[in-house]
């Protein structure tokens, strides 16, 4: 059972030292017993008192990741079952699918299509996550010569498929330091695939004919030593899959039934063959609660769409999307290129860049920090003022890209131009327009 604020300050070492990031143990108490922080900022902790915590304030879906470095991919950790209630943590992974009955050219193609289907959207970048490599002939020669061309032609987090512990250990030994997914254990191999797990430190899948088979799985792997698993409930139709989702996602959360308290995987490549119908299911297991998504092929028109509705959903409805701090190039700009301003509110960016982007022009535009909100409404809000305004521009290291010293504000925020001149001593403050639709024509009427 989760433990509370006070439950959890009366374990901590009261030192009120800050190393955590927070000033006092009770705040840091506080925003554990919240989820707003990671026990492991506090460096100060008995490895009694750290793995006591832990146990308690692990979410009723245990986070797990696939992968390594930059490109690692976090899911699980979720706490609610709507997004409304609080928000959804961590966003599932979209992955293709190759097998070892396909020619060279055909995942050459799929390889090709991961690592250029890639899309830019409020300042973010989307794309796919994971490749399944299948072994389909169960010949280990073969898999892991696939393996190879997979791991040598993507970035992508790789996801082993075989139920031969064989195969699944010829995969990984070529792999390992790409820390992949092993799937899957079932009720016929799972010790010799929990074994592999364990020795590799690599996550493993639990596959099973159903719900209550899985569990059962689960809690044998387990006990055998494997903390840390992805779910498969064996169901490839529609109506099946999305009700064992619920299930399974209603069991961790209400029932604190650890033995499901994990996330899963789902295959709406073996739900269908129209592609179209494909995108569908997996849209719908975007929303009801997959944890990894498996397509058969990537196709832009499918994927992009996916993409955008991952992010959407699993956009923290309390908090506005935002884009980070800093100076955007856009169309390649020089030294006598124009700098305009805005607030960090993603949709702003995005209309903002996006007109620039259009007018040709080469441009800098330097976002400012404005806690997500707008340009009219971080103004009002004190968070978009002059002073903040010209400390952020002259700590930019904007000057040593451009020869002007020439500032382009919106002009919605116009009444600012003398306090922002007096912030930048030296600069020439230009209002610019109010609406971003009339940014292109403005341009044209640039001299640095």
């Amino acid at each position: 059972m989760a433990l509370t604020g006070i439950e959890i300050y009366k374990l901590l070492p009261k030192t009120n030292c800050g190393d955590c990031g927070v000033p006092t143990c009770l705040a840091f108490a506080m925003a554990l017993a919240a989820g707003k922080t990671e026990l492991d900022k506090c460096p100060h902790l008995s490895e009694e008192v750290r793995k006591q915590l832990a146990e308690a304030s692990a979410p009723p879906i245990l986070p797990v990741t696939i992968g390594t470095g930059e490109s690692a991919l976090k899911i699980g950790g979720e706490t609610v079952m709507f997004r409304h209630e609080k928000r959804f943590e961590n966003q599932p992974g979209i992955a293709t699918l190759v097998t070892d009955k396909m020619s060279d050219t055909d995942v050459a193609a799929r390889l090709k299509k991961v690592n250029e289907l890639v899309y830019e959207r409020v300042g973010l970048t989307l794309h796919a996550d994971l490749v399944a490599v299948m072994s389909e002939t169960g010949d280990a020669a073969k898999f892991t010569a696939l393996v190879n061309k997979v791991k040598a032609g993507t970035k992508a987090n790789i996801i082993l498929m075989s139920e031969k512990a064989e195969a699944l250990a010829a995969g990984t030994k070529t792999c390992a330091d790409r820390k992949p997914l092993l799937y899957a254990a079932t009720k016929d191999n799972f010790e010799a695939v929990a074994k592999l797990a364990k020795e590799t430190g690599c996550l493993l899948a639990v596959k099973a004919k159903n719900v209550e088979e899985l569990a059962a799985l689960t809690e044998k792997l387990a006990a055998a030593g494997v903390k840390n698993m992805v779910l498969d409930s064996g169901a490839r139709s529609v109506k099946q899959a999305l009700q064992d989702q619920l299930i399974i996602r209603s069991a961790a959360l209400n029932k604190k039934y650890r033995p499901l308290g994990y996330p899963t995987i789902v295959f709406p490549c073996e739900m269908t063959k129209d592609p179209m119908k494909e995108a569908l299911i997996a849209a719908m297991f975007i929303a009801k609660y997959a944890g990894i998504i498996v397509l058969a092929d990537l196709s832009g028109e499918s994927l992009f769409p996916l993409l955008v509705a991952r992010l959407n959903i699993y956009t923290d409805p309390q908090r506005p999307m935002t884009t980070k701090q800093g100076i955007y190039e856009i169309n390649s700009p020089n030294e006598n290129s124009p700098l305009m301003v805005t607030s960090n509110f993603s949709l702003t960016y995005s209309i903002v860049s996006g007109e620039i982007e259009s007018s040709k022009a080469p441009c800098y535009l330097f976002v400012k920090d404005t806690e997500g909100l707008s340009v009219v409404t971080s103004w009002a809000a004190g968070k978009f003022t002059s002073e903040s305004i010209g400390a952020a521009i002259l700590k930019s290291g904007i000057t040593d890209k451009i020869k002007h010293r020439k500032l382009i504000i919106p002009g919605y925020i116009a009444d600012e131009r003398d306090a922002i001149a007096e912030e930048m001593p030296g600069w020439e403050i230009i209002v610019g327009p109010k609406d971003a639709a009339d940014i292109t024509s403005f341009l044209k009427t640039w001299k640095p």
